[in-house]
């Protein structure tokens, strides 16, 4: 498969104009937003485009407010616009920009229209203009009004410009084709007359230029080399040609802006370079509505608190729910880029955001419904400090700075989830029950004595006793208690209140009748949990750190209330005070999927699908009541269970869907038989293999050696993750030695630098009239030598890395 195969369209497009030396080697985007709201999910998949596919190819990216409508906006977004996109990892070239910096330019260039005769001043109101339009059968009537003559034309316009006329009565339009097929190319508007204060420029305009007419225009004026935008602009790209062909720069300090951005010229079409629109599709999201004017309702409305409620699908909203940018980055990349809009499931982002939490968030744990639990053979006053880790064998990314381990306090009184003891326990439920034992995690095993009950026969308190041969975790007889749960200590937890968020919407679509989105809200959005504690280590981190609750989920602490807080004492007791607020991020697994429960009599039921990120792992269900009555049914899937923890180092949750059947148990085990890494192969097949499209529920073509071949080439840095990701794909699919793979495409990465540099220089060498035109001065051509070493090299070699060595040569 060659480099080109590889790329999406885009990136074709931009890879063949380099190498072929179009608008001199440079890459020059753009990302242009209208600052009358905040950025959301579709936004980040345009960002992650402009910005990534200029940095790929040695390009620049500005930033460009299309601030041509002041009655909807306000420097607020462009604040928060500027915020998100650094937020998301990106930096722009230069300063701001913003279309309103153009408007003399534009007005000027619209006057050269109308001498030249291509624009008229039109006195229809917009009724009349939408009836005399016709329709893709019928020609457009022509307005009675275009013939004007020039001087007319002018006269007007001008007068339009010194504010003579109210809000309606004339509009400046383009003459091109009544007739056209293209119903954008019959007579488009220009401006119109709008009394409005804009938060730039005041009240100097009272005439603002219609998108189709700013927008191109401005991207000419900085000498954009690609402009990407969405497929409902498909339409809009002829007259987006037409009007740079049949305008030429003008104004008093005009030329100026284009000498500055490598435009130029006086004579008609003469734009060099000249800007190319591409469409790609959008990619709309399951539960979401992406739209700005619907958000805005919804934040009107009070359905939600406003732009960054963490129930939002906005940048800002992501943000406040703990959602990491990178996973974000991973999400855009995942989707891809296509000239067909589809529709992405909501889980694929949630996998992804799993996907990077996994690997740096702290674990802690935390109740969200406290049930008493009273140790009974444990010291009135006693207390022990019960060491316990930060992350799981296996994770290297840990925020700098943190510890490896922290100190949970045991005492008497304890607090364990209200959903971890039954009374009168359903058949497979392995947890907490009269007369049975469990596991504390980093804890004592306890038994179950009595219970209290109020006047209402609700259970309010537990008596237990506690094994001291425990505190290991492990008894000396060799026992293994049927479940591992989590608790709080009473008087040195601290108390929090958590808000559980989820979907906004009920249904996967929710705009596919705009009149019923309303209807379609899910009223569950947000549940919140007031009397909720956590370990008292939460109260000293000021970071804004996600968490992992142990088997609950990933937690952030509010930003909007992050200013109060309960307060842990040199001693660790806990001073009363308002109790912290943590946002839920994401659950651990995917809370809507309906958990199929397997036959307790069959260690090997056939899987069920996971929408966290398509089909499952081989026989691993979603449910981890499931996979819990499946273990207590098999005790041999019970020993797996324990053995991937405890002996390979596998997190709780890895180690929990891995052994929830027979056959992802052998599938592991003959995995990683050849010692490769168990955490390794045991993430890959949780995180990746389940997320690469297998059918039927399992690993499709992909046999467990050749994962674990995957994972050591990954592991021995001879390919980069994402080509393992793609060649996973492949694997899947019709199977293969990812080995023999990466050989016979050459697809290893290419991190040194001795021999990038000698790529370099061979690149130079074979290019000696484009070397003496750089030295001239012709700086953009870096775009192209960029190029020419990205192909020579077939895509592997890191471009930042080939900027750097050919600036140096280039010096």
């Amino acid at each position: 498969m060659s480099e080109r195969e590889r790329l999406d369209f885009i990136r074709q497009i931009v890879a063949r104009d380099v190498q072929g030396g179009r608008h001199g080697g440079r890459v020059l985007t753009r990302f242009p937003p209208e600052p009358n709201g905040f950025l959301h999910v579709g936004h980040a998949s345009a960002i992650c485009l402009d910005f990534g596919v200029a940095a790929e190819y040695g390009g620049r990216t500005t930033l460009r407010m299309d601030d041509t409508n002041p009655t909807t906006e306000d420097p607020a977004y462009v604040e928060a616009i500027a915020r998100d996109i650094r937020w998301l990892g990106f930096e722009w070239e230069g300063e701001i920009r913003y279309a309103s910096d153009y408007f003399e330019a534009l007005y000027r260039m619209a006057l050269r229209m109308i001498e030249d005769g291509f624009a008229y001043v039109d006195s229809l109101s917009e009724e009349e203009i939408r009836a005399h339009r016709g329709s893709v059968l019928e020609p457009s009537r022509p307005s009675p009004y275009r013939d004007r003559s020039t001087d007319e034309n002018l006269d007007l316009f001008r007068r339009m410009r010194a504010g003579e006329f109210a809000d309606g009565e004339h509009v400046l339009r383009a003459r091109i084709d009544l007739a056209a097929p293209n119903m954008k190319l019959r007579d488009p508007l220009m401006y119109r007359i709008r009394h409005a204060h804009h938060y730039r420029t005041g009240d100097a305009w009272p005439i603002y230029p219609f998108y189709d007419w700013a927008h191109g225009q401005s991207d000419a004026i900085e000498g954009i080399t690609h402009s990407f935008c969405t497929l409902e602009f498909q339409d809009n790209r002829a007259l987006y040609d037409w009007f740079i062909e049949h305008t030429r720069p003008a104004a008093a300090g005009f030329e100026r802006i284009l000498e500055a951005e490598g435009g130029g010229g006086e004579e008609l079409g003469s734009w060099d370079p000249r800007p190319r629109q591409y469409e790609f599709a959008r990619r709309n999201l399951d539960y979401t509505v992406v739209s700005k004017r619907k958000l805005l309702l919804l934040v009107e409305e009070g359905h939600v608190s406003g732009w960054d409620d963490p129930r939002m699908p906005t940048l800002a909203g992501f943000r406040r729910r703990g959602i990491p940018p990178d996973a974000v980055r991973a999400f855009c990349r995942q989707i891809g880029i296509g000239k067909a809009e589809n529709r992405v499931e909501i889980a694929t982002l949630e996998w992804a955001v799993r996907d990077a939490l996994n690997a740096r968030a702290p674990r802690v744990m935390a109740v969200l419904r406290p049930l008493e639990v009273v140790i009974d053979n444990y010291p009135d006053a006693g207390i022990e400090w019960l060491k316990a880790p930060y992350f799981p064998s296996g994770v290297e990314a840990r925020p700098e700075g943190w510890p490896e381990t922290r100190e949970v306090p045991f005492t008497r009184v304890l607090y364990i989830d209200r959903g971890d003891f039954a009374e009168v326990p359903e058949p497979g439920f392995r947890r907490l029950a009269p007369g049975r034992e469990v596991r504390l995690r980093h804890g004592y095993f306890i038994t179950c004595r009595s219970v209290d009950k109020d006047e209402a026969g609700r259970v309010v308190r537990l008596h237990c006793t506690c094994d001291p041969e425990t505190r290991s975790g492990t008894a000396p007889d060799g026992r293994r208690p049927a479940a591992t749960i989590h608790w709080v200590s009473a008087p040195r937890s601290l108390p929090i209140e958590v808000r559980l968020y989820d979907r906004l919407f009920r249904t996967p679509d929710p705009t596919a009748r705009a009149d019923r989105m309303r209807e379609r809200l899910n009223p569950d959005s947000l549940q919140i949990l007031s009397e909720a504690r956590a370990e008292p280590s939460l109260a000293a981190d000021p970071r804004e750190t996600t968490y992992q609750f142990e088997r609950l989920g990933y937690f952030i602490r509010d930003r909007a209330t992050r200013a109060v807080a309960t307060v842990v004492g040199a001693d660790g007791a806990v001073r009363p005070g308002a109790p912290l607020v943590f946002n839920r991020t994401v659950t651990l697994r995917d809370a809507w999927v309906r958990r199929a429960v397997a036959d307790a009599g069959g260690a090997d039921a056939s899987p069920t699908t996971d929408a966290t990120s398509g089909p499952a792992t081989p026989g691993v269900d979603t449910g981890r009541e499931a996979r819990d009555a499946v273990r207590g049914a098999d005790p041999a899937l019970q020993a797996a269970f324990h053995r991937l923890r405890e002996q390979l180092g596998l997190p709780d949750d890895l180690a929990d869907l891995i052994s929830g059947s027979g056959a992802s148990v052998r599938y592991y085990d003959q995995a990683i038989r050849d010692g490769t890494d168990p955490v390794a192969v045991a993430n890959w097949l949780v995180h990746e293999v389940r997320g690469a499209g297998a059918s039927g529920g399992d690993a499709g073509a992909l046999d467990p050696e050749a994962l674990a071949a995957l994972v050591g080439l990954v592991q021995n840095e001879e390919i980069s993750r994402s080509v393992a990701k793609s060649l996973l794909a492949r694997l899947v699919e019709s199977g293969g030695d990812p080995r023999e793979i990466v050989e016979r495409e050459g697809l290893g990465r290419i991190g040194d630098v001795g021999r990038i540099r000698h790529i370099v220089d061979r690149v130079l060498a074979s290019h000696p009239a484009e070397v003496e035109r750089y030295a001239a001065g012709q700086m953009g051509l870096i775009g192209f030598f960029v190029g020419q070493v990205m192909r020579a090299t077939d895509g592997r070699a890191d471009p930042t890395m080939v900027k750097q060595l050919l600036e140096e040569s280039l010096k």
